[in-house]
């Protein structure tokens, strides 16, 4: 069953509505700038006679007779006198307006003591960078005005900077990396550790933005994502980075959540994902989740080196075809997805030639999830079997045309043993958990643009696809839910999500399953 492609207004509607927003905002502003003069002598008015009923209420009962004769007596000298009338509406207006105004104490304009002083101490800091003594006219310089080269700054409410733009001199080698490092290694100091900072320089026009991001939420449990097929959902990102939301739920509410979506199929770019992380981190808790979202429309093949069961819940379920722990059923399964793949191949290129559309098991997708594939490669050398990363050549390398897709995870102190067709051909990129810049670099390709988080939640890390912009993700919370560590919303929110289990799992050995798969 082919699934209809999400709405426009669910995929980018959020642009259509924040349009929407600041016109009716923009209407509201201008249509109280006119009526201001009119709200101000209405309020004064309303205050005017809440003070007299106030003062009628204060005024004893054996003196109100005397009062109303006093107040008619003026009203009636009043009236009679010329033009009175004009000039008691005219006093009455000036009395309300002066009442009506508002009485809010403007905010003090520019920086308190304890943010300038953390102003002037940034600005001391970067003198040494930002500044040369061939300079004539320096704009930084020891003593110097810090406004000038800090004309946007924003605080919260404990005095830290938020957001800060800072102008820099022209000769600033700001196209090299390690220019750019020293300054946001500064800046990361300086404006307060413990939080993560996005740097976006302006070359053109010699400008640092600083913004403060906010914690990407980690309370997102595994569910049905409203994506068509080919689409996966690596995790969440922010809401500046993508120009699309999915709506998800969240206990009894629900919100929208700018997600890191994975295309795969014919027209991809990035068929295959590698997946980089320390123990922990939450590489395998990303697999689960691109297992789930695969078996909606195709099949998938899951090899574990680290033998630890993690995927044991999907062993008999409709559209798995193996999950195997061993390196003999690791062996088997790898050389059918090859032969399978070349099989594939073969029937479309016959079907094209004939003038026909390609058979239906060869457009069902098939995915090969492989977690921490080196620990086979250690055990295949020692027992003199073949190593299983080798059998990963054809589906690679032609998976995309045959629908075939691969998901390497393997972790940082294997690297090493990670094959070259594994490297080469894997696009898309996830690094999870704590890493260094270095790391970073290597697996991704391009250093990122954020300062790394101080807590580093499990996963939690970052994403490019390809020669794309390099994403902060939060992989959905999927764990093991035969782990007595799970809470029971977590597990029951994974089981609701497993297919119907066609085969018992100690029924039927995992090379049957493979060998009987189309």
């Amino acid at each position: 069953m082919v699934r209809r492609p999400l709405p426009r207004i669910l995929s980018t509607g959020s642009a259509q509505i924040a349009r929407s927003r600041e016109l009716a905002r923009t209407a509201a502003d201008s249509a109280t700038d006119v009526l201001h003069p009119l709200i101000t002598i209405t309020r004064g008015l309303r205050r005017l006679a809440s003070a007299g009923r106030r003062r009628w209420a204060e005024t004893p009962k054996d003196k109100r007779g005397p009062l109303l004769f006093l107040v008619a007596s003026v009203v009636l000298v009043v009236a009679l006198v010329p033009y009175g009338p004009l000039l008691a509406v005219i006093t009455l207006m000036a009395a309300a307006a002066w009442q009506g105004r508002d009485r809010t104490p403007a905010a003090p304009e520019g920086p308190d003591e304890s943010q300038t002083q953390r102003l002037r101490s940034l600005y001391e800091a970067l003198v040494p960078y930002f500044s040369t003594a061939e300079d004539p006219d320096p704009l930084f310089t020891h003593g110097g005005e810090w406004d000038k080269a800090f004309p946007v700054y924003e605080f919260d409410e404990t005095g830290r900077i938020t957001q800060l733009v800072i102008r820099y001199p022209a000769y600033f080698l700001d196209g090299e990396a390690d220019s750019r490092a020293r300054i946001e290694q500064l800046l990361h100091a300086k404006s307060g550790r413990g939080r993560e900072y996005r740097f976006a320089w302006d070359e053109e026009g010699n400008q640092l933005s600083v913004t403060v991001l906010p914690p990407l939420p980690t309370d997102i449990a595994a569910q049905r994502f409203v994506t068509s097929p080919g689409e996966t959902v690596l995790g969440f990102t922010d809401p500046t980075e993508v120009q699309r939301t999915l709506p998800l739920t969240h206990g009894e509410e629900q919100r929208d959540v700018p997600p890191v979506v994975w295309r795969t199929g014919v027209r991809s770019t990035e068929p295959h994902l590698l997946v980089m992380g320390q123990p922990g981190s939450g590489t395998s808790t990303l697999l689960r989740s691109i297992a789930l979202q695969a078996l909606l429309h195709g099949d998938v093949v899951i090899i574990e080196g680290g033998g630890t069961g993690e995927y044991a819940c999907l062993t008999g379920r409709d559209g798995v075809l193996a999950v195997e722990c061993g390196l003999t059923g690791a062996l088997a399964s790898l050389e059918w997805a090859a032969t399978e793949t070349e099989r594939r191949l073969i029937a479309m290129n016959r079907a094209r030639q004939a003038g026909h559309q390609p058979p239906e098991d060869t457009t069902r997708p098939l995915w090969i999830l492989l977690d921490r594939p080196s620990a086979f490669t250690h055990l295949a050398a020692a027992d003199g079997h073949r190593d299983p990363q080798s059998l990963l050549q054809v589906p690679l390398r032609h998976g995309r045309a045959a629908g075939v897709t691969v998901v390497v995870a393997d972790q940082f102190d294997s690297a090493d043993a990670l094959s070259d067709a594994v490297r080469q051909h894997t696009r898309a990129r996830v690094v999870l958990g704590p890493a260094t810049p270095e790391q970073l670099t290597a697996v991704l390709g391009a250093p990122p643009r954020t300062t790394p988080a101080a807590d580093v939640p499990p996963g939690r890390g970052y994403a490019r696809l390809g020669t794309g912009p390099v994403h902060r993700l939060q992989v959905p919370a999927t764990p093991d839910p035969h782990d007595e560590a799970t809470s029971d919303t977590a597990r029951e929110a994974v089981l609701a999500l497993l297919p119907p289990r066609t085969t018992p799992a100690d029924a039927v050995p995992v090379e049957a399953v493979v060998a009987d798969a189309p």
